[in-house]
């Protein structure tokens, strides 16, 4: 349970047996590749080969090449859009509560699965292609058959054209204008036109123009006024109806193809295998090509900085004995703490807390891990905030059943085991205040017998209704004990340090103080708190310099007075949402009771319930973590840690197990 000690490796090794090292490091899944700073990019140059200056040692020492990486990403994101086609036609793979399948790497990388796995890619990716195009050539007619729908009633060619003495146009007018208002005037014009209406809509009247061309300048006058617009009927041969005839033939061809393509993605789904290990194979190419893209490479060698925990050095030392190369090994200075990796070691009952210190921050090399000293109180004030035996098992439950169904990993797994741990607190806190989904018990027993005066088979310890004043004095003392424990591992750690006036005035002076009040409070004699006192004053004296002596006294006193007070004052917020639960969760069980029959205030309760359950769930753990983070990590966390990111195989769809 501590942050796992780390060496800096760093190796050189023969450019052919680059590829074989990569792929031992990544299968063991230890080593971090480290991207050298040009500091020490320099350095590697002058220790290499300190006879080459400026540029000739840059030509010397060079970047490897990144085409292997691109090629990766291409066939990642193949994969990845291959999958996400069979998916829209309900073709998915496990579900994130089922267990991913095994594969040895042997299996995942034989010739054959890759060359079935390239195929189903490139069917799958084809098909869709072609279903794409028949489905743009779809649309394509239809807007086509869509502009013809105006002229179908009209019988003529629509490649009529003007002659010499003759124009025909086909064109639209504004509909705001009656189309017979419109012949009037064309006729007041001119005898020798025709306007011929084809359709009209809300906007517009579709009309065909024939007249002579003597009369074109006033018969084009009248059409101006009514908005008059010409449509060229480009390469359409024979009537309107003839090619709507047409078209809808060619999309009845069309239907039939996409119905053909979308039944042939439909049966697909035995290729879905082949294109998640596509997919995990590319993945893991990608995170070994990055890595590589780390290295610095002469024209003989290739060299590899990086990072590997201490426990696990024997091993890859054994394995890296197996090629001709060199490594130095080293236990960072303290200087170089902070680009040091940070990896936490933890048993299963902390472990699961690592979500709440990433979400947060990890701790920097060499400082405390927060995880062991944290896990008692989280799981703790997350149950008493809940504190309800039915919440509690659906926690539980729903624990368990992941856990054991789906097998998570990382995160996913953090999640579950401390839902599980948290409901557990939750089950125990309810049954000391006598919740089970509020007082659902009670409630339904006065429904079916009003005489009923059903009490816990066991005597409760305390209600959040009628011991409000007690749970807030509770919730208090414990975060008093939570800060104690903050400041205590932060004077240890000072000691360690050296730091020992530091530790005496900021924390060892206040426990004095606060073990008087305690005595003062008890009518025992105020000694005590008069020694700390004088300690507090004590302490700018002999650390401060100059006007600081007088100033840090009274700094110090407010600074952690009104400190203190308001860090033990958040802890209310643990009555608050003891009360605010159970009060929401009876008052829907009372709601539900009102009608008086049995069914309707199951159902009120369960939505009533689920509502309450859903809401506490994330609020609960909102306020837990805040009082970690602000109120206890501020006591003796340094943050500012970088996860530990090995080089290793890392999969979507498949578990990697050993052969």
């Amino acid at each position: 349970m501590a942050i796992v000690k780390m060496k800096h490796l760093s190796l050189l090794a023969m450019r052919p047996d680059r590829e074989a090292i990569l792929h031992l490091l990544q299968g063991m899944g230890c080593v971090e590749v480290a991207e050298p700073s040009q500091e020490q990019r320099n350095q590697q140059l002058q220790e290499l080969m300190p006879h080459l200056q400026g540029t000739e040692q840059e030509q010397w020492l060079t970047s490897p090449d990144a085409s292997h990486l691109l090629e990766a990403q291409v066939q990642k994101q193949d994969a990845e859009r291959a999958i996400g086609v069979l998916k829209h036609y309900g073709i998915k793979p496990s579900g994130m509560f089922s267990p991913k399948p095994k594969l040895t790497r042997s299996q995942l990388f034989a010739p054959d699965a890759c060359t079935k796995g390239r195929n189903a890619v490139q069917t799958v990716l084809d098909t869709d292609r072609e279903l794409s195009r028949l489905q743009g050539e779809q649309g394509r007619i239809t807007a086509l058959k869509h502009s013809l729908t105006p002229w179908l009633s009209l019988d003529v060619p629509l490649e009529s054209h003007s002659t010499e003495d003759m124009l025909v146009q086909f064109g639209t007018i504004s509909s705001a204008v009656p189309f017979d208002e419109v012949v009037r005037r064309l006729e007041a014009a001119s005898e020798l036109v025709q306007l011929t209406l084809a359709s009209t809509d809300r906007d517009l009247s579709y009309c065909l123009l024939v007249c002579h061309k003597s009369c074109e300048d006033s018969i084009f006058e009248v059409l101006r006024e009514v908005g008059w617009s010409r449509i060229s009927m480009g390469e359409w041969t024979g009537t309107a109806k003839e090619n709507d005839a047409r078209l809808y033939e060619q999309l009845q061809v069309l239907d039939s193809e996409i119905e053909q393509l979308q039944e042939k993605l439909s049966g697909m789904g035995d290729l879905l295998p082949e294109l998640c290990q596509a997919s995990d194979r590319a993945s893991i190419t990608i995170n070994r090509e990055e890595n590589r893209t780390r290295l610095l490479d002469t024209q003989q060698t290739f060299l590899l900085d990086g990072w590997v925990p201490a426990e696990r050095w024997s091993e890859v030392e054994k394995q890296l004995s197996l090629y001709p190369c060199a490594w130095d090994v080293t236990d960072p200075k303290e200087e170089d703490y902070g680009s040091v990796p940070v990896k936490l070691k933890n048993n299963w009952f902390t472990k699961p807390l690592s979500m709440v210190t990433e979400m947060y921050s990890l701790p920097a090399y060499g400082g405390v891990d927060p995880n062991p000293l944290m896990a008692p109180f989280f799981i703790l004030f997350y149950g008493i905030m809940m504190a309800d035996m039915g919440y509690g098992l659906l926690m539980m439950l729903a624990s368990v059943i992941v856990l054991k169904k789906a097998q998570p990993k990382g995160g996913m797994y953090n999640f579950f085991a401390l839902l599980g741990l948290c409901g557990i607190s939750t089950f125990v806190m309810g049954a000391l205040t006598g919740g089970f989904f509020g007082d659902f018990i009670p409630q339904l027993l006065k429904l079916m017998n009003p005489e009923s005066t059903f009490v816990w088979f066991w005597p409760t310890l305390f209600t959040p209704l009628e011991d409000t004043l007690l749970i807030l004095v509770g919730s208090m003392a414990l975060g008093l004990v939570q800060i104690i424990t903050g400041m205590a591992v932060s004077f240890v750690r000072k000691i360690q340090a050296g730091n020992v006036l530091d530790a005496v005035f900021e924390e060892l002076t206040w426990w004095i103080v606060f073990v008087g009040i305690g005595l003062m409070a008890a009518n025992i004699t105020p000694v005590i708190l008069y020694a700390g006192l004088v300690m507090v004053v004590l302490g700018p004296i002999l650390t401060q310099q100059g006007a600081g002596k007088i100033t840090g006294i009274f700094a110090s006193l407010y600074n952690h007075v009104t400190g203190y007070f308001g860090d033990i004052l958040s802890y209310s917020r643990l009555m608050a949402l003891m009360l605010a639960g159970s009060v929401i969760a009876q008052v829907f069980n009372t709601l539900g009771a009102i009608p008086g029959n049995i069914l309707i205030f199951i159902l009120i309760s369960i939505v009533g319930n689920g509502l309450n359950f859903a809401l506490n769930l994330l609020g609960c753990y909102v306020h837990d973590l805040r009082l970690q983070c602000l109120e206890y990590f501020n006591k003796f966390y340094e943050d500012g840690g970088t996860p530990f990111r090995p080089m290793e195989m890392k999969t979507n769809y498949y578990e990697i197990v050993e052969s």
